[in-house]
């Protein structure tokens, strides 16, 4: 007897898909904000919040802390080089690597967006109860750390929550 065809897949309940729409939303909701103010996209301004950590950083440690393509690390480096915002110098031990850090034009501009990335976050926050931003929190850092885990890898941690 043949086996019963499976239950159908509803797209609008697949966590995985649930996750990407709710990440791509919020990214574009920031990014359409940064685009019309500081004339950056999502991966240029991933680069930019990424060195203005503070620290020098490879373009291979950019891509590893953004978890973003190599292609798109790339493009936004050149792109920010190229607009005064990036400084680029040969890695000292290895010609083929760039040390990447916030040039003097792009740390201005860093330090004109995070008030109003930390105002946006904060507006985004306002759906959610203190518990349930801490239990999101939570619930995403495990997430990321079991679809790494299903990568073969350890991912890095996503934010200071825990398992």
């Amino acid at each position: 007897m043949p086996k019963p065809a499976p239950a159908p897949l509803r797209l609008a309940e697949f966590l995985p898909y649930r996750l990407s729409v709710a990440g791509e939303t919020v990214s574009r909701a920031f990014a359409d904000r940064y685009e019309a103010e500081f004339g950056l996209s999502i991966p240029e301004w991933r680069v930019m919040a990424i060195l203005g950590e503070g620290t020098s950083l490879t373009t291979q440690a950019v891509i590893a802390r953004t978890e973003m393509d190599r292609v798109k690390v790339s493009r936004a480096v050149i792109r920010l080089a190229a607009k005064d915002f990036v400084a680029r110098a040969p890695h000292p031990e290895d010609q083929r690597a760039q040390v990447l850090r916030l040039a003097p034009r792009g740390l201005a501009l860093y330090r004109r967006i995070v008030p109003r990335a930390r105002a946006l976050q904060a507006e985004l926050a306002e759906a959610l109860t203190e518990e349930e931003r801490h239990a999101l929190d939570a619930i995403l850092h495990k997430l990321h750390r079991r679809a790494a885990r299903l990568l073969g890898r350890e991912g890095p941690a996503l934010g200071p929550g825990g398992e």
